[in-house]
């Protein structure tokens, strides 16, 4: 027994659980993506042996306390926190089996206490026709695998039994080919803008969208009639219509009540109903079976019901929050009335919807917040409450949170998700009190493992300064001594000088992208706007897509990356070419602006462009009948979940397409606003034409405005006088002011977004941490094996300039900040830029008397700047989603994300440490190790700092999703990846305890693995996994090629060291 108690609280136990939890939840997050949340549940989250797992870490943390004495007054930072992960458990432990959430579905003006459950049920009401029993057994299907069911129980001395047969996850009905089955026509329709499939027997009418389409009906039903005559197909209808064969893109008419050819693979439209039939109708029997998955489909359950010696096979069609489709039927005397779904639950007081409310940003249809105005009617009170997106109501243990809302019906509907659990709630947040408490207090209490890491390291320091002043004084004596070894009475004798050996790089030419168009390029220089000119243009405020007020300046700016990827054009300033486009918009159709990816020859080819072509022109795109070539294609690519590199690029080349298009078109250059307008809306010149919110003077401004200052720029040119065109644009400024006054940012913040735009200044950075980066780099290793004054005054300049580069880092956040009124942190490009910020933050914290490691710190800033610097990131400024607009964007992100500055530290500073164990011999070896022992002690401080931020920072986002979606943990990827990071660093921290895994290397290889889990957590989940946090979900993702040069640099180092290590180090 007591050797079994030795093993329960073991480090060794404690490192396997670490592990074991952290790769089965690693495993559930593709289960989910791939099979989804239900299966990933059934699977592990919910399985017996995952929550073995949690009850033995429970064990594990307990044991440990009594083992190493946590309980000891010394000790007792360390005892909070690792208290706080056994109340966190248990508290979940009580949520999973005592509480539960659902969702309330209230119309405008409705009244109503009842929720729909989160978990789903097979529930049943059985009845004799004189009493009735109400069944509802919770059921968690797997669509990966089998499954295992059922439910008995006995009614009135009646036995009864449900067993599952068949589960169906995604049900579709689809045609199974039958030579002896019954013909179908299989019809395609887009009529709501989404793909939608049916099958039509033959000699019946399907209701499509209030249209009644027949497949050899008879009578006169149908308002399309398809049918057979003379083994042809033919139409009849009763509208007219039109249709175009795709493969000839030949055009048609369809004329009402006439009978005519009908033409397969041909896009029809007959009372507004699109549709496509892509073959011939087929023999067959329509059968449920599972498709593609899709969280908006219903699943399927087949289940036998037993009464007695009775039994029904019964397909109950439903899933999550469903409580539809019931099937009822009598066997055996027992009425039977089923449906697979949610239960039906009762709050004890009434909510009533007086009012929903969206609110828009400016301009647009993307929804700044949603609310609702409520009133709980209560029988000891009624009042008045608004309920939004982290501003909950509380109320007899319930809590309702503004989820979502449905304004597809005749009235307006909110979902506010319920939950009601306040123990496990309570308890939970008790152990993240501890938790936060606990870890930030071994920080700066005495006797923990960061106070004794302090010790060390001034020891350390203390003999790396002494062991310097010895070297100095060896040094100069024999400095000395080699000095008097010669002559200096000698009238011959002189200094030999130092021979240098001066390498020159020969540089290699640039390529010159020749433009293939001589006669456009020069039509543009002919035509181009002073740059005197283009900065007043600069300062002309425009209202984008998504409704947020932008200067003209980072308008043309993101116009010209986007279309372009570039940060000029033809040697024009955004601006230049933005008042380009608006002066000689019909030259741009000809002008190669649009950027096609390298590698993708195919579509150069369709558009009979070069193999070296970079940049295609919009007539490229269309026939002279102003047909769009790629159309087809990319209809077909956005179609599926999963793309080839061809179809993404297509993709991208259309979006490219589109912008442009709308550029030349003026319809995105929005800065007129109307007057008044509730939604501050502003629009384009060609959009004033239609709007009758103008007072009839200003309706002659807004219309003739642009086309005047168009005019009067082409006379400018000629004359260089741009003072009238200046006139018409500060009467547009003027305009906007006055009309648009309650969205108008002020003058100060559009001059800092244009020197914002201008400077660039996390691009630059990039340069300029790599190269002060190197300097260190070099200047630090020479310090390791010289100890002359010089270079010690250079490293000290060195690091003054990066503190220098710091400092302008900190004011571009600033300024972005400032800029869009939100912190800088809230999508990946700018993340990634605060990421680097916390790297270099706490490299100069915890490296301030360590130069190698600022010099390590710069290098990986630099190469996450970098990153963020890459095509693939877009720098734009936006508006928040709405549950981003909360004070725990604050919180929650800035500090979950900083924690990747510290654990990047750590990862740099393990491959340094790698590589002076590397080059360490017999020689170096003393020097060697105090700097190995110094950066290993930062490593893990860095480290420590880094999985106390994470942790924090994760447990954090658990309090903000409760007070936004009702639960603190839902198993979302990002999160739960978030919590593997945690085991993994937690592993490796607790590596000094486990035999066998202690020592320096160990430590400091496993510091750079275990970044794997963070660069999955931070890159990883946002685009191969779909979730809450995801950016590009259903992509195909193609892991990139230095993902694999990583590991096997990863792998060559840390075996190489090995060796070395061994040899030197290792006792």
């Amino acid at each position: 027994m007591k050797n079994f108690l030795n093993f329960l609280y073991s480090t060794r136990l404690m490192a396997i659980l670490f592990i074991l939890f952290a790769v089965a939840m690693g495993v559930a997050t593709f289960i989910e993506n791939d099979y989804g949340t239900q299966t990933s549940k059934a699977l592990v989250y919910n399985a017996w042996w995952f929550e073995v797992i949690m009850v033995l870490f429970v064990i594990n943390f307990f044991g440990n306390i009594f083992r190493y004495r946590l309980y000891k007054k010394e000790k007792w930072a360390t005892l909070m926190f690792h208290l706080a992960f056994l109340f966190v458990i248990i508290g979940a432990a009580v949520t999973r089996y005592v509480g539960y959430e659902g969702i309330m579905l209230i119309d405008e003006g409705e009244t109503t206490n009842t929720f729909l459950s989160e978990t789903t049920y097979v529930n049943a009401i059985v009845d004799n026709n004189q009493v009735q029993k109400n069944v509802h057994e919770p059921i968690l299907l797997s669509a990966w695998g089998s499954n295992s069911w059922s439910y008995s129980s006995d009614f009135k001395g009646s036995d009864f039994s449900i067993e599952l047969v068949d589960y169906i996850p995604w049900a579709e009905q689809k045609l199974v080919d039958d030579e002896n089955g019954v013909e179908y026509l299989f019809l395609v329709e887009s009529s709501s803008g989404n793909r939608h499939e049916h099958y039509i027997k033959s000699g019946t009418v399907s209701n499509i969208h209030n249209i009644l389409v027949g497949y050899n009906a008879k009578g006169d039903n149908a308002s399309i009639n398809i049918f057979k005559r003379n083994d042809s197909l033919k139409i009849k209808t009763k509208f007219d219509g039109n249709y175009k064969i795709m493969a000839t893109l030949t055009d048609g008419v369809v004329k009402k009540d006439s009978v005519q050819e009908f033409n397969l693979r041909s896009l029809y439209n007959v009372a507004e109903l699109p549709f496509v039939v892509p073959e011939l109708p087929k023999k067959g029997t329509m059968q449920t079976l599972s498709g593609p998955k899709d969280d908006k489909k219903l699943d399927v359950i087949v289940v036998d019901v037993t009464a007695n010696e009775e039994t029904k096979r019964v397909e109950l069609t439903g899933g999550k929050f469903n409580v539809d489709n019931t099937q009822e039927f009598t066997l055996d005397g027992l009425n039977f009335r089923l449906w697979y779904g949610a239960k039906v639950l009762t709050a004890p007081f009434s909510v009533k919807l007086n009012d929903f409310q969206l609110e828009k940003y400016p301009g647009s249809e993307s929804a700044a917040s949603y609310a609702s105005e409520v009133t709980v009617i209560d029988n000891e009170e009624s009042f008045d409450y608004r309920i939004f997106m982290n501003h909950i109501l509380d109320h007899k243990g319930y809590k309702f949170f503004q989820s979502s809302y449905d304004l597809s019906g005749e009235r307006e509907q909110t979902h506010l998700s319920v939950n009601h659990d306040f123990w496990g709630t309570f308890i939970t947040y008790l152990g993240y009190s501890l938790l936060y408490t606990g870890m930030i207090c071994i920080f700066f209490a005495k006797h923990t493992r960061f106070d004794s890491l302090k010790k060390s390291l001034k020891k350390i320091r203390t003999k790396k300064t002494t062991m310097s002043l010895i070297t100095a004084l060896f040094v100069s004596s024999f400095a000395f001594a080699q000095e008097a070894d010669h002559d200096h009475s000698d009238p011959n004798h002189v200094h030999e000088p130092v021979k240098t050996e001066v390498v020159t790089q020969k540089a290699d030419p640039h390529k010159v992208n020749r433009i293939t168009n001589q006669q456009i390029d020069s039509i543009l220089q002919a035509n181009k706007i002073s740059l005197a000119h283009a900065e007043e243009f600069n300062k002309l405020v425009i209202q984008d897509a998504g409704g947020r007020m932008k200067p003209a300046h980072t308008f043309a700016s993101e116009l010209v990356r986007k279309v372009s990827q570039a940060e000029t054009l033809h040697g024009m300033q955004p601006s230049q070419v933005l008042l380009s486009i608006i002066e000689n918009s019909r030259l741009w159709y000809e002008v190669p602006s649009i950027y096609l990816e390298e590698e993708n020859m195919k579509i150069r080819e369709q558009l009979g462009l070069a193999d070296t072509a970079t940049y295609a022109r919009l007539s490229d795109f269309f026939t002279n009948r102003g047909e769009y070539l790629i159309r087809e294609q990319v209809a077909e690519a956005q179609k599926k979940n999963v793309q080839n590199k061809f179809e993404k690029d297509l993709i991208k080349i259309d979006r490219r397409v589109g912008l442009l298009y709308s550029a030349i078109g003026g319809g995105i250059l929005k800065i007129y606003p109307i007057p008044d307008d509730e939604n501050n809306k502003w629009i384009s010149q060609p959009e004033t034409l239609m709007e009758k919110g103008f007072k009839a003077a200003d309706t002659i401004f807004v219309r003739k405005s642009l086309p005047l200052y168009v005019q009067l720029l082409q006379t400018a040119k000629k004359t260089n006088d741009y003072s009238k065109a200046n006139q018409v644009l500060d009467g547009i400024k003027k305009f906007q002011k006055t009309y648009g006054a309650a969205v108008y940012p002020s003058e100060d913040k559009i001059e800092l977004e244009i020197a914002y735009n201008k400077y660039n200044i996390f691009k630059k950075l990039v340069r300029y941490y790599g190269f002060m980066s190197l300097l260190l780099i070099g200047f630090v290793v020479a310090q390791i094996f010289s100890s002359k004054k010089w270079i010690n005054y250079v490293v000290k300049v060195l690091i003054g300039l990066t503190i220098a580069l710091f400092l302008l880092h900190t004011g571009g956040l600033i300024s972005r900040w400032y800029i869009s009124g939100n912190a800088p942190w809230s999508n990946a490009y700018e993340s990634i830029i605060y990421v680097a910020w916390t790297t270099m933050l706490f490299g100069f914290y915890l490296g301030r008397k360590s130069a190698l490691t600022i010099a390590a710190t710069t290098f990986i800033t630099s190469i996450i700047l970098f990153t963020a610097s890459m095509n693939w990131l877009d720098p734009e400024i936006a508006n928040l989603q709405p549950v981003l607009n909360s004070w725990w964007l604050l919180v929650h992100v800035s500090i979950i994300v900083a924690s990747y500055g510290p654990l990047t530290l750590g990862m740099i500073l393990g491959i340094f440490s790698l590589f002076l164990i590397l080059f360490t011999n017999k020689n170096n070896k003393q020097k060697m190790d105090l700097n190995i022992k110094e950066i290993t002690i930062i490593n893990e401080m860095a480290v420590t700092v880094g999985l106390v931020m994470l942790t924090i920072g994760n447990f954090l986002g658990g309090m903000w999703a409760n007070e936004s979606w009702g639960r603190y943990w839902g198993w979302d990827p990002k999160e739960t990846w978030a919590l593997i990071s945690i085991m993994v660093y937690a592993f490796v921290l607790h590596m000094r305890l486990i035999p066998g895994l202690r020592g320096r290397y160990t430590f400091n290889l496993w510091t750079v693995i275990a970044y794997a889990s963070i660069m999955m957590t931070y890159f990883g989940v946002n685009f191969y996994l779909s979730g809450l946090h995801s950016y590009a979900s259903g992509d195909r993702v193609i892991t990139p090629s230095s993902v694999y040069y990583s590991v096997g640099f990863v792998a060559i180092l840390g075996t190489l060291s090995w060796f070395k290590y061994k040899k030197y180090y290792k006792k």
